[in-house]
């Protein structure tokens, strides 16, 4: 993976310099954790480069470190097809912040865009339909956050959730 180091490692650093946070190595796979508003860049250089050309995006994926800050992590799994390798890219977001989309550079970003949102309330700025794909569209809360009742909330279909502070027994889908 002598090569792949050299061009998945060096020379992203060396070319983004600052913007490039840490860099992890591992299991011949590396991780760049990157400064948010440098995101949009080095995802078009990333895909347009011919040396490394990640044309398909497999994954984004939301994390909630709830208590820490900044309360969320958003990864993106790269792949070139024609190079054959590997590349996961992490933004740190806070719970008040918008991150940039990237569905102007992948179409593919739109679903798992979507999916962050629904899930997390992760905000991606510039996305073309940003709305819940999963969870109806009046629910409260964001159910993969750490805060969210494993339970969920009581309503007229999960008699048995919580509470929700100040509703007065009302929670989410009730009319």
């Amino acid at each position: 993976m002598a090569m792949n180091d050299s061009l998945l490692v060096k020379n992203i650093q060396e070319k983004f310099g600052s913007a490039i946070l840490d860099t992890i190595a591992f299991r011949g796979e590396a991780t760049h954790l990157i400064k948010q508003d440098s995101l949009i860049e080095i995802c078009r250089f990333l895909k347009n480069d011919s040396e490394l050309q990640f044309n398909f995006l497999s994954d984004i994926a939301g994390t909630d470190y709830f208590p820490q800050r900044p309360r969320f992590e958003v990864a993106y799994h790269l792949y070139s097809i024609p190079k054959k390798h590997r590349l996961r890219l992490k933004v740190k977001v806070e719970e008040d912040e918008a991150i940039p989309s990237v569905t102007s550079i992948w179409k593919g970003a739109d679903w798992a865009e979507r999916e962050a949102y629904d899930m997390f309330g992760i905000v991606f700025e510039g996305h073309p339909n940003l709305k819940r794909i999963y969870m109806q569209d009046d629910w409260e809360g964001f159910p993969l956050r750490k805060d969210y009742p494993l339970k969920g909330y009581k309503d007229q279909y999960n008699p048995y959730g919580e509470e929700k502070e100040g509703s007065g027994g009302k929670g989410q889908g009730s009319s």
